[in-house]
């Protein structure tokens, strides 16, 4: 993937976050995008999410789902802490 490809699924993916974090904030938490390499999107959950036992659920039911529909080119997302 080129770089330029790579900016553009970077800035992309930060959008769309944008639009979740409302309602990580809600309860607590937020995402940090840390990386977006080959089409793996690397997050970091934090505040309350980091710690939640749920946040496997919300990191791909909830946040893998919509990029995957969202932003061409996503092959999966991961956790990172």
């Amino acid at each position: 993937m080129s770089e330029n490809a790579q900016s553009t699924m970077y800035d992309e993916v930060s959008e769309v976050l944008d639009k979740l974090r409302p309602f990580l904030q809600r309860d607590g938490g937020d995402v940090e995008l840390v990386d977006v390499e080959d089409g793996i999107i690397k997050l970091k959950l934090v505040g309350a999410c980091g710690s939640c036992p749920s946040s496997t659920i919300t990191l791909k039911a909830g946040i893998e789902r919509a990029l995957l529909e969202e932003v061409e080119g996503v092959e999966e997302v991961v956790q990172v802490f």
